[in-house]
């Protein structure tokens, strides 16, 4: 979508939620940003008021269903959403943090999506208009990293659902795209413990993404060197593909 004047983000106290905010902001832009870092979401909000937008602002955590539902209908109402970003994430940093982690990152990953993305369908589909974009993960494309299987599987899932409702959504006028990045330097990645091929800032990140959003491109997978690899590795033998993501 081009020039989006109402914007909504979730996940929007640090990292690419934070970056996007900031790109957005500007004079007539009104931003709906969430987060549970209170303290960060505040600092995120006024800068993104010097650059000149409205910014509104809520502590919720991506679980709480029906809270987060209210708050997107209330901002809906006061501001007509024209975009929604379902961008709020976790990971295990390549740790093995046990399988209660685990069930939480499928919980705030793909659960947390489907609690933004139905109630921003419900708002949108009555007027036949607006944009949702869902934060995957180059990780959800790739062969499981043994480090991360609940994360790559979360984010494949989030991947998947998004593609399909791309198709289902473009009849009544709702445009879907799902994002799909590499690694990104942000607080989520500085606490990972392997190394990390392609890093770009999370001001390269988010000038893709808006850039990527404007035009509704389906898919935004960058950096493109490492969505290359990802597609060359499903061309290989598994056994050598296997390998090859061991090491990275």
């Amino acid at each position: 979508m081009n020039n989006p004047k109402s914007i909504l983000i979730t996940g929007a106290s640090s990292g690419i939620g934070e970056a996007l905010a900031i790109a957005y902001a500007g004079s007539g832009i009104v931003l709906s940003l969430t987060g549970r870092n209170e303290e960060r979401l505040r600092k995120v909000a006024e800068q993104c008021r010097e650059l000149g937008a409205t910014v509104e602002i809520s502590v919720i955590d991506v679980r709480d269903t029906l809270k987060l539902r209210s708050w997107i209908e209330k901002r809906d109402a006061d501001v007509p959403l024209d975009l929604v970003i379902a961008n709020a994430g976790i990971s295990n940093a390549g740790e093995e943090r046990g399988e209660q982690f685990d069930k939480d990152i499928f919980t705030v990953n793909l659960f947390g999506i489907l609690n933004t993305v139905y109630p921003a369908i419900s708002v949108m589909q009555k007027r036949k208009h607006g944009q949702i974009a869902l934060m995957s993960s180059m990780a959800g494309i790739i062969h499981g990293l043994p480090r991360a299987p609940a994360y790559c599987a979360s984010k494949a899932a989030v991947k998947s659902f998004g593609e399909a409702m791309r198709g289902k959504l473009r009849d009544v006028g709702i445009e879907v795209s799902v994002i799909c990045p590499g690694f990104v330097k942000t607080p989520l990645t500085d606490i990972n413990k392997y190394r990390m091929p392609f890093l770009i800032s999370v001001e390269k990140a988010s000038k893709i993404i808006v850039s990527g959003l404007a035009r509704n491109n389906g898919l935004i997978a960058f950096p493109l060197r490492m969505y290359f690899l990802m597609w060359l590795l499903h061309l290989l033998p598994h056994k050598l593909a296997e390998r090859i993501i061991a090491w990275m």
